[in-house]
């Protein structure tokens, strides 16, 4: 039996249609996952479900009966609960504060503490989940975090849960830990959709999967019936590949060198005793979970942050100085976030696609700007790069995320640096536009640089990497060639459960 139906779904947001005409079925006891590229309405047809959006045309369907949200508060009435992305968590309460808030046990006017605590103790034990009530959520591990989104909804009574992209910042032992608690909640007769660019979580774990493309249904299938490039092409249109490994043809001499990277930040070590070599034709990957170090490491290595004590040289040449010493030196830089850091939305394509270089000929001469030279080359970068814009003068505001970061790669690596200091280089970007990059990350290394990679994705990193170094706290604790890492080793390594005591350099 059906729990949730769509129905014709249209949504307009202005000139532009988000969903035409969708329909979407979800039945008892399902895990259902929902695919399709960026702007592809998944979570525009999710949030019309969850009472964010209202549709302009179709109707919703609970338990057989047709069904108005105006709001999340609706479809929470309705059993429909939603873990977002980013935790929606008070990080200074407790874990049963947390979850009972807006619906607070109480004795007489006064909050009942220690009832709130039984009862989301039962919770936890029912689901399985081992989650401490009385732990204080900034203690908690972002899988444990997670645990506690999803109590909280099912603390409200949803029947009905929505997971947004929900292993984006998991290590692998922490998706497993989800989905054996999706399974679950699965047995406990809930119903799960799951929002998810990753095609073998979705082939591990859904019993149904509903592919959108460019705002309509493309088709529902059973996991049984399709393979992942069969998913790949309903996304898409076209054959993908699919994280094929492509090993380094020759990996030369050293390139870039770092020794004794250390930094200390209010008394802590954030970053300690680094050494890392990235040779002539080789990606090194850096995997670990967010915030062990990643950021501050990246920032060092492109003259943005100065440490406390570190040797670094490029092709032979020893690097000192800020972040445009760097780049002069021949440091490419693709940043983390690259809203903050690697573009300047209201600016046009021409002037984001010659930012930090702006001074150098032919952008300019004798002091003066080149408009002529500048838009001659954003148009060949959006030819070359494959970059979908109405032109070099639209605003890089004005592209989807996988064109936006299409032009900070195409900025980055038109200029032929020796050494690419690449920071989630896919992150936000739909499976096409990731193919893309990655190729071009790929082909830059065979042409004989060196690129060093973070990236969250760590199928990102063994597809990606010749080598790998596990970053947990600060230290390198272990590095080998990336085809000598499973999921079971990286994970445990990248959460501090072992250590290896020889790390090659």
């Amino acid at each position: 039996m059906s729990q949730v139906e769509l129905r014709g779904i249209t949504k307009r947001f202005g000139p532009v249609t988000a969903l035409n005409q969708v329909d979407f079925t979800l039945n008892d006891g399902e895990i259902h996952a929902l695919l399709g590229e960026n702007g592809a309405g998944k979570t525009t047809l999710m949030k019309v479900l969850y009472g964010m959006h209202q549709p302009d045309e179709g109707e919703i369907r609970i338990g057989g009966q047709a069904k108005t949200f105006k709001n999340s508060t609706d479809a929470i009435a309705q059993g429909i609960g939603m873990v977002h992305q980013h935790f929606m968590l008070v990080p200074v309460l407790t874990v049963a504060e947390n979850i009972v808030a807006g619906k607070e046990p109480r004795r007489g006017i006064r909050f009942d503490m220690e009832r709130a605590v039984r009862e989301v103790q039962a919770l936890s034990e029912q689901y399985g989940f081992s989650v401490d009530p009385r732990a204080k959520v900034e203690q908690l591990s972002v899988g444990e975090r997670q645990r506690v989104e999803i109590l909280k909804i099912l603390y409200k009574g949803a029947n009905t849960l929505i997971f947004d992209e929900p292993t984006a910042v998991l290590t692998p032992i922490e998706v497993k830990e989800l989905f054996a608690a999706m399974r679950q909640l699965k047995a406990g007769g809930k119903s799960i959709i799951i929002i998810t660019h990753k095609l073998y979580e979705v082939m591990e774990i859904a019993d149904r999967i509903t592919v959108l493309r460019d705002g309509r249904l493309i088709g529902s299938v059973n996991r049984g019936e399709v393979t992942m490039d069969k998913l790949a092409y309903m996304m898409v249109g076209r054959q993908v590949a699919l994280n094929e490994r492509r090993p380094a043809k020759k990996i030369g001499a050293p390139l870039c060198e770092v020794r004794g990277l250390s930094y200390r930040k209010d008394g802590a070590d954030v970053l300690k005793n680094i050494s890392l070599t990235v040779h002539e034709g080789e990606i090194l990957g850096i995997a670990g979970i967010e915030g062990n170090g990643q950021t501050e490491l990246l920032e060092a290595l492109t003259g943005i942050l100065q440490p406390d004590s570190m040797e670094m040289t490029v092709a032979g040449k020893k690097l000192s100085g800020g972040a445009r010493a760097f780049l002069d030196a021949g440091v490419g830089h693709v940043p983390e976030d690259r809203m903050t850091r690697g573009l300047v939305l209201p600016l046009s394509i021409s002037e984001n696609a010659v930012l930090g270089y702006e001074k150098q000929e032919p952008f300019m001469k004798h002091g003066v700007f080149r408009w002529k030279q500048v838009r001659a080359f954003a148009d060949r970068l959006i030819e070359e790069y494959q970059i979908k814009a109405p032109g070099s003068g639209a605003a890089v505001g004005s592209l989807s995320g996988g064109n936006q970061q299409k032009v900070v790669i195409a900025r980055v690596f038109s200029q032929t640096p020796d050494f690419v200091v690449c920071a989630q280089p896919t992150r936000g970007v739909d499976i096409a536009a990731s193919e893309y990059i990655h190729n071009v990350m790929l082909d830059y290394r065979d042409k004989g640089k060196a690129v060093l990679l973070v990236s969250a994705d760590l199928d990102e990193i063994k597809a990606l990497s010749d080598n790998i170094a596990v970053l947990y706290k600060g230290e390198i604790v272990a590095q080998d060639a990336a085809e000598n890492f499973d999921d079971t080793r990286l994970g445990l390594l990248m959460t501090g459960a072992a250590r290896e005591r020889e790390v090659a350099q």
